[in-house]
């Protein structure tokens, strides 16, 4: 592989849809959120990205089978109280390198353009470095018009005190030119577990903004199993590190979303 590409497996037809990205970060708060939304909708996968910016390595499950490193592109048609479609953007990884980032966030967006998109939402978690007991949300908008929604549905908003480092701020930023705009919920999390509780905060917070009807019953069942899924991918990496004598921390991103 040369260069990142996008696998289509079903042509689909939108109208003006929803996007929403959630890929692996901090407590992996919004791939639990959008996993959840995907599954109790029955969203229907109809694309993949593949790209040498992902980690150079695959997920074996434990009846031995490989899965690659991807980000996948789920949709829905006709959902909820007004009646709207949306794109979820999920996978198992995010781009290594700033490059690679910059890279697959434009082919992301150049995707999800061609079917009109101009409303986006970016999930994540907000790494506090210490246990929280009832999680807040924070959130961050790409114009004004959007800060005061957050406030509405009581959204903190979150002061210039650091940037959004990975896909949940590269998309927002680099959407804006294209006349894409949007908000990025992010979850308090300690940062060093699946975090349920916060994912709970953040899928209750955008269920609300969304106008979706949800269950958010089975959403710690389906924590426990991105806990195993996470767990193997943990120590991939590491043995990984150890093979490349990588420093930890030296190419670390350290993303919140």
């Amino acid at each position: 592989m040369k260069e990142t590409f996008i696998k289509m497996i079903k042509e689909v037809d939108l109208d003006d849809p929803i996007f929403i990205e959630a890929l692996p970060g901090l407590g992996h708060v919004g791939k639990l959120v959008a996993e959840h939304i995907i599954h109790e909708l029955g969203a229907e996968k109809f694309a993949e990205l593949y790209s040498p910016s992902f980690p150079p390595q695959v997920f074996v499950d434990e009846e031995g089978i490989v899965e690659p490193m991807k980000n996948e592109f789920y949709y829905l048609k006709n959902q909820g109280e007004d009646g709207r479609d949306f794109i979820f953007l999920g996978g198992n990884t995010q781009g290594l390198s700033p490059e690679g980032q910059y890279e697959i966030c434009g082919y992301i967006l150049d995707f999800v353009e061609n079917y009109g998109v101009k409303e986006m939402y970016t999930l994540g978690g907000l790494g506090t470095g210490q246990p929280i007991e009832k999680p807040k949300v924070y959130g961050v908008a790409t114009n004004k018009e959007l800060a005061e929604m957050l406030q509405e549905h009581e959204i903190t908003l979150r002061s210039a005190d650091g940037g959004i480092i990975g896909a949940s701020g590269l998309i927002l930023g680099l959407g804006i030119s294209r006349g894409m705009n949007g908000v990025c919920l992010m979850g308090e999390t300690p940062g060093y577990f699946i975090d349920a509780d916060a994912s709970k905060a953040v899928l209750k917070a955008l269920l609300k903004m969304i106008k979706l009807d949800v269950d958010v019953a089975k959403l710690e069942e389906r924590a426990e199993e991105t806990r195993k899924m996470i767990s193997k991918a943990q120590q991939m990496e590491r043995e990984m590190v150890e093979r490349m004598n990588i420093v930890p921390g030296e190419e670390d991103l350290r993303y919140i979303g």
